[in-house]
């Protein structure tokens, strides 16, 4: 196979805050694929940059009292030394305000404007006269035009769920300032998208995208597009627009053409012998090589439209893939600074091994728009049952067999077809890497570790060298554990680069490379085995939401400004209805007695009948059988379950729940689920512990 020339890049994190678990999502997702590509011996470079432009980073910089550069310089190194803490292998990390950017952007500018696809026209907006400018919409506040409700942003409520123009809020206010805006004219400059409508539903449907997100732009292009608003007036901490004065690129401009520049400064500063030539042979035209883009969905209109529409016009390639990923919540619910569950990516490392969230993110991650919960109690659960209790459990398990009754030294040969196994199975765990189905290889390569440990267990070393004459099967058996180990470690690598770093030490190798992994280990000298990892303790997890804790909730709103990609991990809501109890889906709560648990009366049910609730996007309604009555209850789990699937089969409930009156009706009672949410919830039945065979995949 051909070596791969791949660029990469993740969405620019927002210079107007701290990095956390949103952002961490996609960029350990990023280079997770990243490090895959490097084993297989592809030329992959991952650059990224902090997004430093907006209304928002000049008015936090003023707030501070310093200017917006001395701001962004102190955020970026905060942003890397996190990025850093949590193993992400950027080749370059940069900055949306430098030198390359600001000559890039304006090149692509004046490029669409010969292309005769630059329009002036004259817009009214609503303008703060104490501040002395024009108002994003979210900078205005006021009350719904449709609901009433105080208190809402310029674009839409977030009670009625309305959307509107700011001049249609009910006395509208700046929350800048206070002051009530007022309607004033400027001249604003807008890419012409409506013209790329053809060329983009061609685009879409190229393989570029995952199938979800073509179908979902495929609704924008069929509504047809409008033209792109591409400037902002002063003040505003951007670049100026050529020949423009007083007028500035919107920061969606010039954010993704981020990615050519800090791609151009990493050329630059690599002493290479043609940096430019170097550069030019990834994104002109006609280039072979590839270019991946890593964003949230909620961005998809700037990368899957805006951004080809640009590059095609002034002449550059388009994207080889953009790879989309949802948003996350934690315990169910959107993050949340009052709860503690909106985690700094500085918090957690302080608390938490970084390796456990890397892990735990990639046995979720899959190649779907899908949102993610973190469930903090099956983070712990699931990191210590998988990487202590299988995987490293092999190697200790064993070494010290080795080291005291063979010198340290393997035995000649394998004696399990296990090994063999493994190793057949490589080309699987390959496409699933590549694929992005990080989950799919994560299981995979524990029903390795699994198999590996049963073959120990059942050989049981640790009796069988009491014995006098079973050195020899002892030998091979704690041999093949540490080359079962190796393999499953060489897999694990993309995913735990740390703790593939510290068995490459043990197992006294140079690196463990994706070759490697067909070649096992034969009178091979290895060294004393250390502990590679520690357990995660429920305890660092509260003292980490204790830490993340604030009494009252800031305002966490986006701006227009920022790029929201992975950075906003807050949109999704819980996935698991309040009539749904999930054993998994809330931390552990403080202890109680017996007399209390007493009180709650459990019942089998049958489900005599199901359905989709109208209007609720996660509720079926389910009829349940106890024997002496039939009872409705509302239950979150449509993501997992058809109705169809469901009736006739039994399931535990709670029948002396207090009725809750809904909006959708009653609900009398609460059926038992286990799993973290979403498509992953199993309701409890008797006799199995879930009904099998029912989720929808």
């Amino acid at each position: 196979m051909t070596n791969r020339n791949l660029l990469v890049t993740s969405a620019l994190p927002n210079a107007n805050g701290a990095i956390h678990l949103g952002h961490l999502l996609e960029h350990i997702q990023t280079d997770i694929w990243v490090r895959y590509q490097r084993m297989r011996n592809n030329q992959c470079i991952y650059c990224c940059a902090d997004d430093t432009h907006g209304t928002a980073i000049m008015l936090k910089a003023e707030e501070q009292g310093t200017d917006p550069e001395t701001l962004i310089a102190t955020i970026q190194a905060e942003h890397e030394r996190d990025f850093n803490a949590f193993n992400i292998s950027h080749d370059n990390y940069y900055s949306t305000h430098s030198d390359e950017n600001e000559a890039l952007s304006k090149a692509i500018y004046l490029a669409l404007k010969d292309a005769g696809q630059i329009k002036k026209e004259t817009v009214n907006q609503l303008f703060d006269p104490e501040k002395n400018m024009f108002l994003a919409d979210r900078f205005i506040v006021g009350s719904c035009p449709k609901c009433k409700t105080s208190d809402q942003y310029g674009d839409n409520c977030e009670v009625c769920g309305a959307t509107y123009a700011a001049t249609d809020l009910i006395d509208p206010k700046s929350k800048i300032s206070g002051a009530k805006p007022v309607l004033k004219e400027s001249t604003h400059f807008f890419f012409a998208l409506s013209n790329f409508t053809e060329f983009l539903q061609q685009w879409t449907r190229s393989g570029t995208l995952q199938e979800q997100v073509a179908n979902k732009l495929s609704e924008w292009l069929d509504a047809g597009l409008q033209d792109w608003d591409i400037s902002r007036d002063a003040p505003y901490f951007g670049f100026e627009i050529p020949d423009e004065p007083g007028k500035f690129f919107y920061v969606w401009l010039d954010a993704p053409i981020g990615y050519m520049a800090s791609f151009k400064n990493y050329c630059s500063q690599s002493k290479m012998a043609s940096p430019d030539e170097f550069w030019d042979s990834y994104w002109r035209e006609d280039s072979e090589h590839e270019v991946h883009h890593f964003i949230g969905k909620d961005i998809i209109n700037f990368h899957a439209l805006f951004w080809p529409a640009m590059l095609k016009t002034a002449g550059f390639r388009t994207p080889t893939r953009i790879h989309v990923h949802g948003f996350i919540t934690v315990n169910g619910q959107k993050m949340s600074k009052s709860r503690g569950t909106f985690i700094n990516a500085h918090t957690f490392a302080e608390h938490i091994n970084p390796e456990f969230l890397r892990y735990y993110y990639a046995t979720k991650l899959s190649n779907d728009i899908d949102d993610m919960d973190i469930n903090l109690q099956d983070f712990v659960q699931k990191v210590n049952s998988d990487l202590v209790g299988k995987v490293v459990n092999i190697a200790s398990r064993c070494a010290g067999f080795i080291k005291k009754k063979f010198d340290g030294k393997l035995s000649a040969q394998p004696t399990t077809p296990l090994i063999a196994e493994f190793i057949s199975q490589q080309t699987a765990v390959e496409q699933f890497y590549e694929a992005g189905d990080f989950s799919k290889a994560a299981r995979q390569i524990m029903a390795m570790a699994d198999k590996a440990n049963q073959y120990i267990a059942e050989h049981e070393p640790w009796v069988k060298i009491k014995q006098p004459g079973n050195e020899l099967d002892v030998h091979n058996v704690c041999s093949d554990g540490i080359n079962m180990f190796r393999i499953i470690i060489a897999y694990l690598k993309p995913i735990l680069p740390t703790l593939a770093e510290k068995s490459e030490t043990f197992l006294n190798v140079d690196l463990l490379s994706w070759d490697s992994i067909k070649t096992p280990l034969v009178n091979h000298p290895i060294n004393k085995f250390k502990p590679l990892l520690a357990r995660a303790e429920n305890k660092d997890v509260e003292a980490m939401i204790a830490a993340s804790t604030e009494l009252s909730e800031p305002d966490t709103t986006d701006t227009e400004d920022t790029q929201a990609a992975s950075s906003t991990a807050s949109s999704a809501v819980s996935n698991t209805a309040s009539n749904t109890v999930s054993v998994t889906a809330e931390p552990i709560l403080p202890e109680i007695e017996f007399d209390d648990f007493a009180k709650v009366d459990l019942r089998i049910a049958t489900i005599i009948n199901a359905e989709a609730v109208e209007g609720a996007d996660k509720l079926l309604k389910l009829t349940l059988d106890i024997g002496t009555e039939q009872r409705n209850v509302f239950a979150g789990i449509k993501a997992a379950y058809k109705p169809e699937q469901l009736i006739g089969q039994q399931t535990v409930m709670v029948a002396n729940l207090k009725p809750r009156k809904m909006r959708f009706g009653v609900s009398e009672g609460m059926v038992l689920a286990a799993g973290p949410g979403g498509k992953e919830i199993y309701l409890l039945t008797p006799g199995t512990g879930a009904i099998a065979g029912m989720q929808v995949n």
